[in-house]
């Protein structure tokens, strides 16, 4: 029975990293039964080598709960600790980097369906902007393109996950099948991804994963970008020039600019009152708690905007649990990237180990980059697959090292 079980474990793990793409109920029943199948299985138990970082994250996290007064509040944040047992089974359960090879296409085949689908999204957008008489730029930018998912910024961020891995698959991987479907589910993906008007995301986080991945591919491809970028620009839709050019010249209160302004400026005064502990997880969801904090000189009432979060990977977490725990978070992220860039520059026993680990920091570099302007992490579909690029990135290089040592 105890065979049938490793098996279940892989399977269980696979459908909920796959399921987390269209339903988060769906991935985390699957993630569940993968862990309760695993720990009944003769496997044995593997986290990768994060575990002082990653427990000094989470210990910090209890710390600054228990410590606020406000424990029903930031419940939901140590329930999502469940979360980062995707390290564990997947860590425990993948083995060979055929599996990995083939988790990452059956992601971009669903992430490509859920791509088609916002595609159409986006066309039904504009017909109704037209139906309307209404400025489409105006109708859209608050009701953008979702996919399969509830947000658009859930789904601009798993699109940006999935598309670089498969990038690096298409780059680095040498094994040939599947690579022209990929580059269809590539061009599709970008699309979205374009038309999801995301700035954090088309035009920072996406970006950085992909230059880094052109550095290592072709160089001279960086220099054309620029080209490419201007080009694409100049032929785009009035309504996506006017996004790219909200960064810098906004719509009024339309769009975030001065939200992001404030919410900003108020984590830092969050950050100076609360340094070691922070406020607590969850609590700034509380009207009351965030206004606390708004600087004096910030007019009321406030821009328009989600005020339950700061908008920024780094700001939430040492505003919510202080900055010794958002500094173990970046230990965490830095050993990662440390890891997986120091494998790269050996000789790899097993050459296709590369797209593995290159995906990997293509990723965790869009996510440090486009996490200066979201809160990316918090959010529970994008946070289990980052969770999952980290783990299959070990389970790469231990492949290789088992090949190194074989050789």
């Amino acid at each position: 029975m105890k065979p049938y079980l490793d098996r279940a474990a892989f399977y269980l793990i696979c459908g909920s990293l796959v399921s987390i793409l269209f339903s988060i109920a769906a991935s985390q029943i699957l993630l569940g039964l993968a862990l309760a199948t695993l720990l009944l299985s003769s496997e044995p138990l593997r986290l990768p080598p994060i575990k002082l970082p990653l427990g000094l994250f989470l210990a910090g996290t209890v710390i600054s709960w228990l410590a606020s007064g406000h424990i029903h509040d930031g419940t939901p944040q140590i329930r999502k600790f469940f979360v980062f047992t995707v390290l564990l089974v997947v860590c425990s359960t993948f083995r060979k980097i055929s599996e990995i090879r083939a988790l990452v296409l059956i992601w971009a085949a669903v992430a490509t369906l859920s791509a088609v689908r916002s595609l159409f999204q986006f066309a039904q957008k504009y017909q109704e902007a037209q139906d309307l008489h209404r400025d489409f730029y105006e109708l859209y930018v608050g009701r953008r393109i979702t996919g399969f998912m509830s947000h658009w910024m859930t789904f601009s961020g798993e699109e940006m996950i999935v598309l670089l891995f498969l990038l690096a698959l298409l780059f680095f991987s040498i094994e040939r099948r599947w690579k022209a479907a990929g580059w269809l589910c590539a061009g599709i993906l970008g699309l979205s991804l374009v038309l999801g008007f995301t700035r954090s995301i088309f035009l920072l986080g996406f970006p950085v994963g992909l230059i880094y991945l052109l550095w290592f591919w072709h160089k001279w491809l960086i220099t054309a970008l620029p080209v490419v970028a201007v080009a694409g620009y100049l032929v785009a839709p009035s309504a996506l020039k006017e996004r790219v050019k909200s960064t810098i010249q906004p719509h009024g209160e339309m769009d975030s600019n001065m939200h992001r302004t404030i919410t900003r400026r108020t984590g830092i005064e969050m950050i100076r009152a609360h340094p070691l502990l922070g406020l607590g997880p969850e609590v700034m969801k509380d009207p009351a708690q965030f206004d606390r904090y708004v600087p004096a000189d910030i007019p009321r009432p406030l821009a328009t905007g989600w005020y339950g979060h700061l908008h920024n990977n780094y700001l939430q977490y040492a505003a919510e649990r202080g900055i010794p725990t958002m500094l173990a978070m970046l230990w965490l992220i830095g050993k990662v990237l440390w890891d997986f860039a120091s494998a790269l520059r050996r000789k790899l026993g097993n050459p296709e180990a590369r797209f593995v680990l290159h995906g990997g920091i293509a990723v965790i570099l869009a996510i440090l980059a486009e996490g200066w302007f979201d809160y990316s992490l918090g959010d529970s579909e994008v946070l289990t697959l980052f969770l999952a690029v980290i783990a299959i990135g070990y389970v790469a290089k231990e492949a290789a090292d088992v090949a190194d040592r074989r050789a």
